[in-house]
């Protein structure tokens, strides 16, 4: 599983290290958005962090249930303990990072990123 702040690349590594180790990848903002019928926006928008939060547990602790694959965590999931213990003993993690600038220069691009409203 890739933790890290939003913008530092979990989806992007992913897919290539999913690919370069023949596995599947999953991201779970894209689960999350599938399971709830609505954009990650949406959700916090009509139900809160907190809400959010429960809902993001859920959906990583059944895709740690699946078979082997690289699974791209949400950049404010870490921060949940519930999550945190859920990855900690289901998963390997590897924490992705990238300066400041270059998290700034990417987050910035959308604004889709309901942290940042």
């Amino acid at each position: 599983a890739l933790v890290g702040l939003m913008g530092v690349g979990k989806t992007s590594v992913g897919r290539r290290l999913a690919y370069a180790l023949g596995l599947p990848f999953r991201d779970a903002d894209e689960e999350i958005e599938a399971a709830a019928g609505r954009t990650v926006s949406e959700i916090f928008a009509e139900y809160g962090e907190a809400k959010f939060r429960e809902g993001e547990r859920r959906v990583i602790a059944r895709l740690l249930d699946e078979p082997p694959h690289i699974l791209a965590t949400g950049g404010g999931a870490f921060m949940n303990t519930e999550t945190r213990a859920l990855l900690a003993e289901r998963a390997t993690t590897v924490w992705l990072k990238a300066e400041i600038e270059t998290v700034d220069r990417r987050v910035s691009r959308k604004d889709t990123r309901p942290l940042l409203k």
